[in-house]
């Protein structure tokens, strides 16, 4: 995994956790990650029903 992709996942959950939201299963794609650079994708995981509704909630309330 490189350093930027971690960096980029940490940011994110960071993010994420700044409006109340965890994705547990946030992650570095270890399949794309070996290949590195920009094409290296995060894998957001799975989320209940719960998270999935405010997630939606924080990206529409940062869209008005």
């Amino acid at each position: 995994m490189t350093d930027s992709a971690d960096q980029a996942v940490e940011r994110l959950r960071g993010a994420l956790r700044d409006v109340g939201i965890v994705l547990p299963s946030l992650r570095v794609d270890p399949v794309t990650a070996v290949y590195g650079g920009r094409n290296t994708l995060v894998d957001l995981g799975s989320c209940n029903l719960d998270v999935a509704a405010r997630l939606a909630a924080a990206l529409a309330e940062r869209g008005e």
